[in-house]
Parts: structure tokens; sequence; C-alpha cells
């Protein structure tokens, strides 16, 4: 990233500096999380931990519901994948949730190992209840509703016994430093807001730094987070230049104590495990305005939960609604929400008395600074973690107490990568890029008021529009509309320079800065949108556009300028299985030869495939085969839909019924993980090339029933012909066995299943000759007639491509002299009987290989092979192998 794209706030140059290996920037969950698994999977690694406030303060300490596993035998981490899905609307990436809801669980068992007290029942399991957008009970909580608390209280605990983490307290993380060399992030600046030796701006000195700052919630007038939460981390993600993705998806939390119609800042929440035990929403008359609305009722996601209580409030000409608790009793509200219960109360509503006034605020942010699957953002030596971080997981829409464990598994990932190359802490880096102006203090609360106002649960292009036009109104003149008086506790001074100079470093002026720069960024993103989708709701575009889901909305920074781009998606496989389709290919392929440059021999543009990997031209193929089976009408599986419930998930078995070899399992795992969308768990007790017996089980799906019936015939297909060729080419090689000649194929194969085709012979023990036309030269007798000879067809082949393999097929004994004398390396023998075979041997002599073909069957080929040819070609291998009867056994 060129240093002109990026920025830094203005501030004083740092007078102290610390270093260690990795740098942390947050103390909630994910930041402390990723602090204790990085040292405890080294032997000396130091990491210097920065919170903005007190080690004991972020959002995760707010947190009441739960977190999220599946830890009920009764349920599985598919079922959680599916939930998981569904909320995020069709955006969120399957191999992030995969990991998370796969790995949850253990990741729940450290957090309780490490001293984390949870609810238990009366066998001492853990106590799970429900929330909303889930189909099991499957959030564990603690203290009843105290569950962020007890998280944090542990994590803390650990953190202060681990004597090589360092924590800075009141300390505003500024900007990433770089190296002068590379570019890449060594460290970071702070600013220490006390009083010492570590005073005021500073730097930690860090070969990777972890941003784990938490939200955004800040950024609107009323909203569910801390004060801390205004953005920093993001704003100095997108300062020093990485990709940001999905800030359009701001979560509006369904149910936040109304407090009145002037009320601001941080709201008490009304958690979503009320409605778990049974409260449910209410209009001014009483009647439930989720029935109808969505299959889950008052469970449904908090998408649709906000966007019906927002329109309820609309057509009502109200500002809120009400849940409804009064059933639960004394005994169910002191028990499982003695910390909900007390808030109410201290603000004088009695949930025993009378429903509670609720209303949207803003919550949770499911985009962030865009990372790989190990928390890696587009900037070198720049990690990100938590709500801070766009994983893929949340999609457009987060799921109930996903984010305590998405930072939980996730900054374990940091940690595993972090240590297993560490890298020397750096003696020094620089900053890079323009300072921008700074914001005053006073402005916030006009940011704030803009956002709620047009970037709230339900947005209008026109509003999105007048939002960035008065956005940048205060870019451009960071300190005009400010008060010539600094807002009460600011360190900052009001600056009435000239429009553009704005206001004077200090905390409030660099938070305020902050507050634009998100505000920004995510108004870019959400006018880019236009549609509706989860917790982006367009009022001027009401439905969704499939077009749209695999076109994400990149935003970063130029200079000071947000810049929207889209771009295509594909979402990620596991690397496993990755690795297994890039090995489904032309092992020779790639040979080329050096051929002179003629007008008319460039390859035609339509034949030309754009893969940058083999196993993208794989996922292509099952793609378009699956896509024959939803060509029409609704475009789904309708037999499937109107017999099979849609949260329903079952496990198959993939089963032999005929002896064979079997070939192709990975594409069929491929099948499954595409139509589930990643949310699939597959087990394979055999592997490709291995012989089976009827009645073997080959592959174990689970998913949903739905996914699994919709995807069975495509995988079949793929499988049966696969393994059909691999048993076929198995026969093959049998009869040959001890000869020492191979059976070989042809490029007799389907249309676009080639490199499938091939594979499968390879399973069956058999070798693959020609991937294409231009992997070696082969002379046949029609080259012969056009170029007068079989010796000046060869010589022809030799000038033009003297490094290509050379081979000749010939059809009598007279014509190989020739294309020796020429410099064939591979004789073709077509149509020889066993004698003519045996002649040509010792004709040749070993001088070239030999191959049999043509009219060869299973009842001379030991004959064949005896005769010394080095291979027996086989053509029907390929296009004419009967399938493998192979069949999918729901369990």
């Amino acid at each position: 990233m060129s240093s002109l794209t990026q920025t830094r706030l203005q501030a004083p140059e740092a007078s102290w500096s610390v270093g260690a290996e990795v740098a942390v920037v947050g103390s909630g969950i994910a930041g402390l999380s990723t602090a204790l698994r990085y040292v405890q999977r080294t032997e000396h690694g130091r990491v210097v931990l920065v919170t903005k406030d007190r080690l004991s303060t972020g959002s995760t300490s707010f947190a009441q519901g739960g977190i999220a596993a599946a830890m009920d035998p009764e349920d599985g981490p598919v079922a959680h994948m599916v939930d998981t899905q569904l909320a995020g609307a069709g955006l969120s990436d399957p191999y992030t949730v995969h990991v998370m809801a796969t790995e949850g669980p253990q990741a729940l068992r450290w957090l309780i190992g490490l001293g984390a007290e949870f609810d238990r029942g009366d066998d001492g399991t853990l106590a799970l209840t429900r929330e909303g957008g889930h189909r099991a009970d499957r959030v564990a909580h603690a203290g009843g509703d105290a569950t962020g608390a007890e998280i944090q209280r542990a994590l803390v605990a650990a953190v202060l016994a681990e004597e090589r983490i360092e924590v800075i307290e009141h300390a505003l993380a500024l900007d990433a430093l770089h190296d002068p060399v590379t570019g890449a992030v060594h460290g970071v600046t702070l600013h220490v807001m006390g009083e010492g030796a570590r005073d005021g701006v500073g730097a930690v000195l860090a070969p990777a730094v972890v941003l784990a700052t938490g939200g955004m919630g800040q950024v609107f007038a009323a909203t569910t987070n801390p004060t801390v939460s205004t953005g920093d981390g993001l704003a100095l993600a997108a300062r020093a230049g990485a990709r940001l993705r999905d800030l359009e998806f701001i979560q509006f939390h369904p149910t936040v104590l109304w407090l009145g119609p002037e009320s601001r800042g941080r709201q008490p929440l009304i958690s979503e495990a009320l409605r778990g035990e049974g409260a449910y929403v209410v209009d001014g008359e009483g009647r439930r305005i989720m029935e109808g609305v969505h299959e889950l009722g008052d469970l449904a996601p908090r998408d649709v939960v906000a966007r019906t209580i927002a329109r309820t409030m609309a057509e009502q000409d109200t500002d809120h609604v009400y849940l409804e608790t009064r059933h639960f009793g004394e005994a169910t509200w002191k028990r499982r929400f003695p910390t909900i219960l007390a808030s109410c109360l201290s603000h004088g509503i009695d949930p025993l008395e009378r429903p509670i006034p609720v209303a949207p605020a803003a919550h949770y942010a499911s985009g962030g600074a865009e990372v790989d699957i190990d928390g890696r953002t587009s900037v070198p030596g720049l990690w990100a973690v938590g709500e801070v971080a766009r994983t893929g997981v949340h999609g457009a829409n987060r799921l109930a107490s996903n984010s305590l464990l998405e930072g939980l598994v996730y900054a374990d990932r940091i940690a595993a990568r972090l240590a297993e190359v560490p890298e020397p802490v750096p003696d020094s880096a620089v900053a890079v890029g323009a300072p921008v102006p700074l914001v005053d203090a006073a402005s916030s609360g006009r940011i704030r008021t803009l956002m709620s106002r047009h970037a709230g649960v339900l947005r209008t292009g026109d509003g999105l529009a007048a939002l960035s036009d008065e956005l940048d109104a205060i870019a451009a003149d960071p300190a005009g509309s400010a008060d010539s008086a600094s807002t009460a506790g600011s360190t900052s001074t009001s600056n009435s320079a000239e429009p553009g100079a704005g206001a004077a470093p200090g905390t409030d002026s660099w938070e305020a800065t902050n507050l634009l720069t998100v505000a920004r960024l995510v108004a870019a993103a959400a006018r880019h949108r236009t549609e509706s989708r989860g917790s982006h709701q367009r009022a001027d575009h009401p439905e969704p556009r499939p077009e749209l889901r695999i076109r994400p909305a990149v935003v970063r920074l130029e200079g000071n300028t947000p810049v929207t781009t889209d771009e295509d998606w594909t979402p990620s496989l596991p690397p496993e299985l990755v690795a297994e389709l890039d090995a489904i290919t032309f092992p020779l392929a790639d040979r080329r030869g050096r051929g002179s440059a003629v007008p008319g021999d460039e390859p035609r543009a339509e034949f030309t495939l754009p893969y940058t990997s083999p196993h993208q031209s794989h996922v292509d193929v099952v793609r378009r085969a699956l896509a024959e089976d939803l060509t029409a009408g609704p475009r789904i599986d309708v037999t499937t839909v109107a017999t099979t419930p849609g949260d329903q998930v079952r496990t198959a078995h993939v089963v032999a019924r005929a002896d064979g070899t079997v070939s192709g399992l990975p594409l069929a795992e491929l099948t499954f993980w595409l139509v589930a969308d990643g949310a699939v768990e597959v087990h394979r007790p055999v592997a490709d090339g291995d012989a089976v017996k009827r009645g073997d089980v080959l592959m174990t799906v689970t998913a949903r029933t739905r996914d699994l019936l919709t995807a069975e015939r495509t995988a079949l297909n793929l499988l049966t012909h696969m393994s059909g060729i691999a048993t076929a080419t198995r026969t093959w090689v049998d009869a040959v066995a001890g000869t020492g000649a191979a059976v070989r194929d042809s490029r007799k194969t389907r249309p676009g299943l080639r490199a499938l085709d091939k594979y499968a012979v390879r399973c069956g023990g058999g070798v693959n000759h020609r991937y294409g036309l231009s992997d070696a030269g082969l002379v046949k007798d029609n080259h012969v007639v056009a170029a007068g000879g079989v010796g000046a067809a060869v010589r022809a082949i030799r000038e033009r491509f003297p490094d290509l393999p050379l081979e000749v097929e010939v059809d009598r004994l007279d014509q190989i002299e020739d294309a020796l004398a020429a410099g064939a390396e591979e004789i073709l023998l077509d149509n020889f009987s066993v004698e003519q075979l045996a002649a040509a041997v010792e004709l040749v002599a070993g001088r070239a290989r030999l191959e049999s073909s043509g009219g060869l069957t299973l009842d001379v080929a030991a004959d064949v092979a005896r005769t010394g040819v080095d291979y027996l070609a086989v053509g029907a291998l390929t296009h004419s192998s009967p399938a493998l009867d192979i069949a999918l056994d729901l369990l």
C-alpha cells in the first residue's frame, strides 16, 4: 500500500516506546484471549496489551445473554452452522462459519478450564438456553444474565497472572507504525491518559499488531455499546490502508430499554434471552407483532424483529413498543435475569407489574476490517479479531450470542499463526501518510444524530446521499461547526482557524475524527448496496437482489476519501479439500515446447480458461451440474422443500452397492459443501483408489436434510461415473499385473470432464496419456497425408517445437524405421496383432517406447502385455466404462 493513500491522525511525536513480539489493542474476549493463547503457545513470546479504559471494561463485560456453542448431545455443529447461515442472509462465508461452529465447543471448554463459571443444571451439566435465530438450546450463560462480566473476570485474572503479558491501561491507540523498507506494520502509536513515565503519546513496537478494539456503536445516537466504542480500531485500519467489508450491516438490537425520546448514548440492553424464555413483543394495544412474520415468531433473527418493530412504530406513530414478561413470575426474574431486573427497577419500571418499553438501538457491526481465516488483514503485520474484524461469520446479520464465540475461536487461530514463526521485535518503525485534519469534539453529536436519522434500521438512497454530503462537509471543515468552547472534560481545544484546519490534537478530537471516519465509511457502503438484506434495509429497495450476494461492497480510504467498489466473491472452501481438488489435475499438462511464434497460432480467446487454480474449474463443473437440476420453475428441489422441514438436520451414508474401486470422493464432498453453504460435516472412512465391497460406507455426511437430498443426484453422478472408470481401469491393471506394461487412457473423455476422467484412471492404477493438443506432438495418419510422409511430419514438429515429446502412430511394421530415424520417442502401434507386436518390440529394441492401441480386449490383455510393449491404450476406460452403483441412504 502506497503511503500516498494512507493517512494518520495529527499527534505529537512518541516520547517513549516499549517492544514485544505481539501488540494487542483491546481488552474484551477477543483481545484477552489472543494474548493468553499466544503466550500459552510460546516459551518466551511477550505481549503488550493496550486498553482504552481499565482492563475490566469493554463490550464483553456488558454481554448478557451468553455464548453460543453446540454443547448439548442433542445439538451439533452442523445445526449451529445452519442457524448462523440463515441469520446471515446469504452473505456468511461458509468456511469461517464451519470453523467457528466446529471449533467452538473446544474453545468454550478452554474458557471454562481457565476459570469461567457458567450456570449449571441440577445434574451439573451446562444450563443452556435459546435465543433469537437458534433452533436449539445452545447458549451457555453465567450469573443468569451476567455472562460477559463472568467471562471478563476469568480472562482478566488469567492475564494478570501471566508475567509475559504487559498491560497498558487508559491508552487510546492512534495509528499503525510501519517498517520503512517493507511497509509492513511494525507497531502502533498510542496516547496514555494518565501520569507517569508512559504518559502522553508513545509507541509499542511489535512485528504483529492485533486489533481487538470492539465496535463502533457510539457513532449512533442510541446504542447498547459502552462509551469507549467509538470505532477507533476500524478507523486505524482504514488509515493504514486495510480493506474493509460489509460495513453496511449494522445490527440494531430489537429490545433496548426505552428511556424517553430525548435519551442518548448507551442504553440498557434487554437481552434476547428473555424471548428465549418466553417473552414476546407487543404494541401499545397488547397485540403480538411478530405473529405471522417469521416461522420462529419472537425468536426470529434480530434483523427481522428490529425491522418489524421499526415498521410498527412508523405505522402507529410511536417511538417504542413493549416486551411482555409479566407471566415469568418473580422467581424466574430473580434467578435468570437479576441484572436486567435491577436495571429496569433503577429506571422506575417493574417488569412484574407492566410490560417493558423497548425500541431498537445500534448494537453490533457485522462487518469490519477484512481478514482471512487466520485473522490477517490486507496490510502485512496488521491482524484483527472480534467485532472490529470481518471474518465472514456473520454475513448480513449476526446470530445471537455468536460474537463471543467468534472472538474466542479466531483469537486462538491468530495466536497459532503468530506462534508458528516468531519474528524479532523491531528496533524502530515510522509513521506514514499525511495527517488528517482533526474534528472538534462538538461535532460528535451532529455525527451521531445524522447516522441515526439516515443509517438506522430503515434507510433510503436519498437519506444516505444526504448523510454522505453532510459528513463530507464536516470532513472538509472539521472545526467550522464547533463551538468556541470545548465540551466538558475534553482534552482538545476548539480551532477557529480557516476551514479545513481542524481541531487541536487531543483525546476528544481523535475520537471525534474516528467517529467521522467510520460514519463516512458506513454511509458509503450502505449507499452502495441497493437492496435489502439482513440488517441493511432499504425502503427504496425492499427486496434482496440475488446477484448482489456475490458482489460485496469493499470500502477503503484513498487519502481521506472513502472509495467503494464491488468485487466478485467466491465463498471459501476448507484448505484440505482445496488441496485435494487441486491434485485432480493434469500432472504433465505444464509441458510446453518453445516454438517459433507464427501469426495465427495464438490460442483463441474463447477457448482460454481464466482459472488460477485447478480447484476452481472443479467448482465450476459442480455448479454447472447443480444448475442443470435447478434451472426451471422456482429453482429449488420442490419435492424436498415440500416434504422436509427447513430446519431438519440428518446424517446420510454414501454406500457402495457393488464391488469396485472408488474415485471422486472430493468431488462428492464439494457438491454437498456447495449446496449446504458449508453447513456440513463429512467423514470418509475410505480414500480414492481404495477397493470397496458391496455395502461399504464410502462417506458419512451430516447436513440439513434438504441440502442432502438436493445435492444427492449431482454428487452420485460424479462419484458413480468416476468410480466406474477407476473400477474398469483396475480390472485392466490386474489383467496385466507382473508384465511390466502399464494401462493408459486417451483423450476420449466426456466433454468438460477430462481432468476428472483421467484422475479416475489414476485412482484405478492406470496412467494418463495426452491431456491436450499441446503437451506432445502426435503424428497420426492424417498428419502423414498432410505433411507428405511420416519422416516429413516428424521433422516438421522437431523443427517448430524442439522440446516437446514426440509420438508417431503407425499401422504397419515398415513405417517404424522412418519414425525412429526422424526422432520419434514413442511409437503407437495401431491395431497390431500379438505376433506383430512381438515383432515390433524386437525391431525397436528399446530405441523408443511402444504402445499397443486399437482392438484390445481383456481376454488378450495379458498376451499383449507379455510381448514387451510399454503401454496398453484403452480409450474405452474414459468414454464407455459402466458406472459403479453407489447410493445415498438417509439415516
